[in-house]
């Protein structure tokens, strides 16, 4: 550090100051969506907790990806509410970690849980009659567990070396949240060698869970085809319908937004693929999960019905 840099103890984000006449609406436009996405995937844990025909291992997944979509959201969206309101978006260092820390435990268990749930409709569609004794309730806990421990393990480890470096000059950070890699550039010191790690475990645990994932579907699409019936076949591509979705929102974003070459990202592109797999695509999941899900929509007629208002109406 040379002796005429500050060191810096909080960061001020710009990432909507261009949009002063927009941010009313910004702020009601998110607000919508937030809300949305926690509802929505509330009603998804309540449907399954209180249906027991959905007690099976794929809606097990399913409650800990809502439930992780509901904190993977809050932990970006009432903050950017905030800053939409306020003349001065600022955030202290300590606030920022906290911020990165849960942002980046959740966004890697995310990368991880698709594969468990690929692997769950892997051996429901390739090996059916083995599946109560391969995917019993000890191997789904132990999936889920792995997904999270690996998330909260890994990540915390890198946010807390970065937090370890110091951080000098204006501290301004042209995105709506603590983003890593606009943070690690405030730092005083060289970061090359801390950069190559970071895009070391991304790939890491980007590309793993995502090859894993093309495996199972390789898998499952030959047993699809194999199978003789078409209203077989077509059973079984509805029952992936919803999770070839959803994985290929949230992958498709991962990997345009940590694998694609440093000359390719500007603080535009990056925000608005940051508006999509922080805000987006958390709330397509609960109407993915919904739409294209027949027995989840079956659960939701057969709880509407049951309602005491509904029935005096």
């Amino acid at each position: 550090m040379s002796g005429n840099q500050s060191v810096c103890t909080t960061f001020t984000f710009v990432a909507f100051s261009s949009l002063a006449e927009l941010q009313p609406v910004l702020f009601v436009v998110f607000l919508v969506i937030y809300l949305f996405t926690v509802g929505g995937n509330l009603i998804i844990i309540s449907l399954i907790w209180v249906i027991p025909s959905l007690h099976t291992p794929m809606y097990f997944f399913l409650v800990n990806l809502s439930f992780l979509e509901m904190c993977y959201i809050t932990s970006v969206v009432p903050r950017m509410l905030v800053h939409l309101l306020v003349a001065t978006n600022t955030l202290s260092v300590g606030g920022c970690a906290a911020q990165m820390y849960i942002f980046a435990i959740l966004g890697l268990t995310e990368c991880c849980l698709p594969a468990a749930m690929a692997y769950d409709l892997f051996v429901a569609i390739c090996y059916p009659l083995h599946y109560t004794l391969l995917m019993g309730p000890c191997v789904c806990l132990k999936l889920a567990a792995a997904s999270w421990t690996t998330g909260v393990v890994v990540e915390s480890t890198q946010i807390t070396c970065i937090f370890s470096l110091p951080f000098c000059g204006t501290g301004k950070i042209h995105h709506f949240f603590c983003d890593v890699m606009l943070v690690v550039k405030l730092a005083c010191v060289d970061t090359s060698h801390i950069e190559t790690v970071m895009f070391a475990v991304s790939v890491l645990f980007i590309m793993t869970p995502y090859l894993l994932i093309l495996c199972s579907y390789l898998r499952i699409l030959v047993t699809i085809v194999r199978i003789p019936s078409a209203t077989g076949r077509r059973k079984a591509f509805s029952t992936c319908s919803s999770h070839i979705l959803v994985v290929s929102l949230f992958y498709g974003t991962a990997l345009f937004t940590y694998l694609q070459p440093k000359t390719a990202h500007t603080p535009e592109t990056d925000k608005e693929t940051a508006l999509m797999y922080t805000v987006v695509t958390p709330a397509l999941n609960p109407v993915i999960y919904t739409l294209q899900n027949k027995e989840v929509k079956e659960a939701f007629q057969r709880v509407t019905q049951r309602n005491p208002l509904r029935q005096m109406a």
